[in-house]
């Protein structure tokens, strides 16, 4: 593997499962099958020569089952902003590209794939605040992702919750939230009061940086 890149930034994740995705303990999934939607916005980042800094990017994802079963439909949309060399990066690092094996969620997601479904380029509003728990990812005509904080039910304020995984490939720490997600690309989703996730992306072909 010869091509080196890292990306710093900041992610956003809403799938279809409860509110905590036991699947992030190895555990079934909440409905017995997967959808999810991931925004990146790389503040900082390479791939060899080539800067990546400020350019988002969108991640849809769709399994039959449970992850681990595989046989899923994945597609990427990258910020019509960037140049061809940044768009190629983007897909290569999306795709699990150029990565050692296994150590990037990017790598084992699309290893469960039957199906890559063409990279689209279009227009990306996006903006990820973790402290806060709240963001957002808008595509025209293709997507609409939403985050917030948690509501505690009893006194109906914002409460805080987190997921600490030291090995993990994706995150060290998340701050959970809640998602609502509309996305009509190849792959479509209607999520809607479920998982959200907020964390930092720092990761490069070997792994998550901590």
């Amino acid at each position: 593997m010869d091509d080196r890149w890292m990306i710093r930034g900041v992610g956003f994740s809403n799938c279809n499962c409860d509110f905590g995705c036991p699947c992030q303990f190895n555990s079934p999934s909440t409905n017995g099958s997967c959808e999810a939607i991931g925004s990146v916005m790389i503040e900082e980042g390479h791939f060899n020569e080539t800067s990546l800094d400020g350019i988002g990017f969108v991640l849809l994802l769709q399994w039959p089952g449970e992850v681990a079963e595989g046989n899923g439909r994945q597609q990427v949309i990258i910020d019509s902003k960037a140049n061809p060399d940044q768009r190629e990066a983007i897909r290569k690092i999306a795709h699990g590209e150029s990565t050692a094996p296994g150590s990037t969620h990017f790598y084992v997601y699309n290893s469960t794939m039957s199906e890559v479904l063409e990279t689209l380029h279009a227009p990306i509003d996006m903006s990820i605040d973790i402290e806060a728990r709240r963001g957002h990812a808008k595509i025209e005509g293709l997507v609409h992702s939403k985050g917030s904080p948690l509501i505690d039910p009893h006194s109906g304020e914002e409460t805080r919750r987190g997921i600490h995984i030291p090995n993990g490939f994706e995150y060290t720490h998340a701050e959970m939230g809640t998602g609502h997600s509309n996305v009509d690309a190849g792959i479509k989703l209607e999520l809607k009061d479920s998982y959200g996730q907020f964390n930092v992306v720092h990761m490069n072909q070997d792994g998550v940086i901590r």
